[in-house]
């Protein structure tokens, strides 16, 4: 997937400007910026429900922006923010709807759309509450039913908005290692937006910082998550340590406090 010189907005009011991007395939990568930089609203338009102003989004080489629906969902799954089921859906016919891009009027549920939703719930964890209605679950547990309806669709390209907002860390780290696995061992190409900082350093593979509608840096979190970059895009002081176990990017904050105390 690849953005040309993308302009969009909403109603006249222009939000991205001339965005440059080229998403690196069977890796994760992750959009952070402050409110209102952009983030999803690059997402939505990467995903085919934005229209760009300006410029172009393509999915094998073709505008995606003029490739009917079916097709589009057959190669790209969406989960975006704040999803709702219907009350008293069950987590099977939740994920059984990630097939439908697959259903025609010649071609109904089989055997293959069984085996897909059952594996989908299994990557996912969800397996054992197969009969349960969603709307009876805990955060955490409502949001791997979500990915595994995007994983029921057994598309290669998967983009997530904001998929831990709202839950406990434990249950962001256990989200995220499921999310860098589908990559790092299925293949498939990840975008996702995540507010979290450190979240995004530990698991990005390739990370993209925005601000005002526009990317100011991307590339391999050892080379765009510095102090500089945390300053010129979030307004942040903060520094960005080494983990001496893992070897992840950890960013810490400072205010006027700790920064008075800093030496000159």
């Amino acid at each position: 997937m690849e953005a040309l010189s993308v302009d969009a907005g909403y109603a006249g009011v222009g939000i991205l400007k001339g965005v440059d991007l080229a998403v690196p395939t069977g890796k994760v990568t992750i959009l952070v910026g402050p409110n209102g930089s952009g983030k999803s609203t690059f997402l939505k338009t990467l995903a085919r429900i934005l229209a760009p102003t300006a410029g172009a989004v393509l999915l094998d080489g073709k505008d995606i922006h003029q490739t009917n629906t079916r097709a589009v969902a057959e190669k790209l799954g969406l989960l975006p923010q704040g999803p709702v089921a219907p009350e008293g859906l069950t987590v099977r016919e939740l994920v059984a709807q990630g097939r439908y891009p697959h259903q025609s009027l010649l071609r109904q549920w089989s055997r293959a759309d069984e085996a897909a939703v059952n594996h989908a719930m299994k990557v996912a964890g969800v397996a054992d509450l197969a009969e349960r209605p969603v709307d009876t679950l805990s955060g955490g547990q409502r949001q791997r039913c979500w990915i595994a309806m995007v994983l029921a669709q057994e598309t290669d390209l998967l983009l997530l908005d904001e998929p831990t907002t709202f839950l406990d860390l434990k249950v962001q780290v256990d989200l995220m290692e499921l999310l860098a696995s589908l990559a790092h061992k299925t293949g498939r190409t990840l975008v996702v937006v995540l507010h979290e900082l450190s979240l995004a350093a530990a698991y990005a593979d390739h990370l993209v910082m925005m601000r005002d509608g526009q990317i100011v840096c991307a590339g391999a979190p050892k080379t765009v998550f510095t102090a500089e970059r945390l300053r010129e895009v979030f307004d942040l002081e903060a520094h960005v340590l080494d983990d001496p176990v893992t070897g992840r990017l950890v960013c810490v904050p400072f205010g006027a406090r700790a920064r008075a105390a800093l030496p000159a």
